[in-house]
């Protein structure tokens, strides 16, 4: 492994566009950061649309640092990126915050949760369905462990099939530590309410205090992913520590995502753009904080924005 290690807690201090009725865009953005799934992509089909293509490179041409935010873990991530034919040296967010590199690989941030702490956690998640799933900082099979390929394709078969080269099945999940080698993730997934229940369950342990989590929800699938993190970690960290890495101010960054593990990024962003295709709990938090609402996924939200972003600074 490299010499990157866990990272501090880094305390974020919330926007200062929260409000009713404060503008998002009352400077020019230095650095636009984009989530990838509800977000640049349709909500249909593997590729984006021609017109968000365009925007996210005109942004770049522009001069704009754009950032790619997700939950996926890197190599997850590339396929559905490549048409925007960005620079290697861009930088991508992956596995929710655990993890910064650029496209070329290079690793800046990198965090792991503690061996205890994830073998502890096997048996406190086996309740909720046994579809824990493991992600390690190493290419190729083993990238991904679990304990039964068969139930986590019951959950989700098109995740299982597109990962697949990178899934390895170990049973017990326990003996997956037994390397020594630590995750950068955990995810366990299930219906909403089993993964509300999980979150909540945990929430109410002695790992609350060791671990972060994540909900990514898809409501209309009855679909929802809880990340475990290490403590500390989320997409809102990852791109503080960034933008002081660049000297680019809060005010001066923008994020854009649509799901709960967007919240944090959303919230540190001087410009938060919440895209249309959010949930109601979303939209009602976006109203309170006075966060823009963009268009849905499906309707070039991300280009509109990007395309008003750049005709103000043509003024």
């Amino acid at each position: 492994m490299s010499p990157v290690t866990a990272l501090p807690r880094l305390a974020l201090q919330a926007n200062s566009a929260a409000g009713a009725g404060a503008s998002p865009f009352s400077a020019s953005p230095r650095m636009i950061a984009l989530d990838i799934d509800g977000t640049l992509m349709p909500s249909a089909g593997t590729r984006m649309a021609e017109r968000t293509i365009a925007a996210v490179r005109a942004a770049a041409a522009a001069g704009i640092e754009i950032v790619i935010a997700t939950g996926r873990r890197q190599a997850y991530a590339a396929p559905l990126l490549a048409p925007l034919a960005l620079a290697p040296e861009t930088i991508l967010i992956s596995s929710n915050g655990t993890m910064t590199r650029n496209f070329a690989g290079q690793t800046f941030d990198r965090a792991f949760l503690p061996l205890a702490t994830a073998r502890a956690l096997c048996a406190e998640l086996r309740p909720f369905g046994g579809t824990t799933v493991y992600t390690f900082d190493r290419l190729g099979k083993g990238e991904l462990v679990i304990e039964s390929l068969e139930r986590l394709h019951e959950r989700v078969a098109a995740w299982v099939e597109a990962n697949l080269a990178s899934i390895e099945e170990i049973d017990p999940l326990e003996r997956a530590f037994d390397a020594g080698d630590a995750p950068i993730q955990g995810m366990v997934c299930g219906t909403v309410a089993e993964m509300s229940r999980a979150e909540a369950h945990l929430a109410g342990t002695e790992f609350a205090g060791l671990i972060e989590m994540h909900r990514t929800e898809y409501a209309e699938r009855d679909l929802s992913i809880l990340d475990i993190l290490p403590s500390g970690c989320s997409k809102g960290v990852a791109l503080a520590r960034l933008a002081a890495r660049r000297g680019i101010a809060q005010a001066e960054v923008m994020a854009i995502g649509d799901n709960w593990n967007d919240l944090e990024m959303l919230r540190w962003a001087g410009q938060p753009v919440l895209m249309g295709n959010a949930s109601p709990e979303l939209m009602a938090i976006a109203a309170m904080e006075g966060w823009e609402v963009a268009g849905t996924n499906d309707e070039h939200g991300v280009a509109l924005v990007i395309e008003r972003v750049l005709a103000g600074q043509r003024e």
